[in-house]
């Protein structure tokens, strides 16, 4: 079992695992892809570097972190979640991971699906988008929302692993699990138990009721109407607050919410960088990830991990 395991090998979950390494806890990172910071072209207001692109910045942490003997593992990261022992467990798309502690650091969601939402019976004429339907049908975590759309109709919004991760979890619940990709080919296949559509969505109808709108049904370009009773966005790879949700963390204005010690509200479960919310920074990043890293350090000498 690993003591620490860090999600993301950016600025924060890099310095994360500088401190833990370097205190001699047996720490794992496990990422995706660079994030947002790769399409830096340059990078010149971080603490002693001149005119190097975000790439090869993380490219020097990696380097940096497995001098001190972290293992690095590029990964796909789909759930996360804790026994009975507090453990935690990290799904991959490869393989399972345990460990101790864990630490969420993959910046921060930077893609929202852009979606044309009609209301009946709504005399508001202004444009609305999928967040006026969110906890109303539209749900971005389906082993905690799942519950409610027990022997309905349910679809998934993406066309990777993690949604196929998504719709398995959907499957003992749901009378039917459709995977909509909105004009994506699928990247993976999915079992014939899972229908796949992947024309694309023209818009999501929902109904007006008292307690606000409610998802009715979405609407393909070639006129194919969906009855649906929840629609599950699972596009690209599971970001931080996704993974947070999963864990029963607290997410605030689509933020991980931590303490003074980057603690979220889940126990040996800690959160740093863009993920937290605030300035989009690499300097706060890094802060957060040492602040994450030493009061690591300190719970496991409680523990007795030493």
């Amino acid at each position: 079992m690993l003591d620490v395991i860090i999600i993301g090998a950016g600025p924060a979950g890099i310095t994360t695992a500088l401190y833990t390494a370097r205190a001699g806890l047996k720490t794992a990172i496990l990422y995706k892809d660079f994030g947002a910071l790769k399409k830096a072209a340059l990078v010149d207001n971080f603490y002693g570097h001149l005119e190097v692109s975000g790439k090869d910045l993380i490219k020097t942490g990696i380097r940096q972190v497995r001098k001190v003997g972290v293992q690095v593992k590029n990964a796909e990261v789909l759930a996360i979640s804790q026994n009975e022992d507090m453990a935690i467990t990290v799904e991959t798309a490869a393989a399972t991971y345990t460990a101790k502690t864990a630490v969420i650091a993959t910046g921060a969601n930077r893609h929202t699906p852009r979606m044309k939402v009609s209301i009946s019976d709504d005399s508001d004429t202004k444009p609305k988008g999928l967040a006026v339907l969110e906890g109303r049908g539209v749900s971005y975590c389906a082993i905690c929302d799942g519950f409610f759309h027990r022997g309905k109709d349910v679809a998934i919004l993406g066309n990777s692993a993690y949604a196929l991760h998504e719709a398995q979890d959907l499957l003992p619940i749901a009378k039917s699990v459709t995977v909509l990709t909105n004009g994506k080919k699928p990247v993976i296949d999915f079992p014939a138990n899972i229908i796949v559509k992947t024309g694309k969505i023209k818009e999501i109808c929902a109904q007006s009721g008292m307690l606000g709108p409610t998802l009715k049904s979405v609407v393909l370009a070639n006129g194919e109407t969906l009855p649906l009773s929840g629609l599950f966005i699972a596009l690209g790879v599971a970001g931080g607050t996704e993974l947070a949700r999963k864990i029963g963390a607290v997410v605030q204005n689509n933020s991980i919410y931590v303490d003074a010690h980057c603690r979220t509200t889940v126990p040996n479960i800690w959160a740093a960088g863009d993920c937290t919310g605030g300035l989009k920074q690499i300097v706060k990043a890094a802060y957060e990830g040492m602040v994450a890293g030493m009061d690591i350090i300190k719970s496991s000498k409680t523990r007795g991990v030493n």
